[in-house]
């Protein structure tokens, strides 16, 4: 049986839904929704879109980080957005920040509701370390 490179940010929610946030298949990384948990896994930012894209976004560093990968190598990804015609334009503001001239292929899929009470964003990555970093 083979070890699986699996990532956690040590969150109550991976033991209780049963879940990784990210896993390794060679030189591919798949990385779960991240959303605005800070540190000790507490939903943050309630109904403040930009503010919890950017701790969305910090967590997605933290699992790059992990596998010594960047922004640059995330070839995927996917945004689940609450009330997207409200919110489209500062989806497509802070995606421009965090990537900058990297250009990963994305769909934003709007959607009624998520996980936690006033979350807004969720984003899926995947990632390949053979792009150059």
């Amino acid at each position: 049986m083979s070890v699986i490179d699996a990532f956690h940010h040590r969150v109550p929610a991976e033991d209780e839904f049963g879940y990784s946030q990210a896993i390794r298949s060679g030189d591919l990384i798949h990385v779960s929704g991240q959303l605005a948990l800070d540190p000790a896994g507490e939903f943050v930012h309630a109904d403040d879109f930009a503010a919890q894209l950017e701790r969305t976004y910090a967590n997605a560093d933290k699992v790059l980080d992990h596998y010594g990968a960047t922004r640059n190598q995330v070839v995927s990804q996917t945004l689940y957005v609450v009330d997207l015609r409200h919110n489209a334009e500062a989806a497509a503001a802070g995606n421009r920040a965090y990537f900058g001239e990297h250009r990963p292929v994305s769909t934003v899929v709007g959607v009624t509701e998520l996980t936690f009470p006033g979350q807004v964003v969720e984003i899926a990555f995947v990632v390949d370390r053979r792009l150059p970093a």
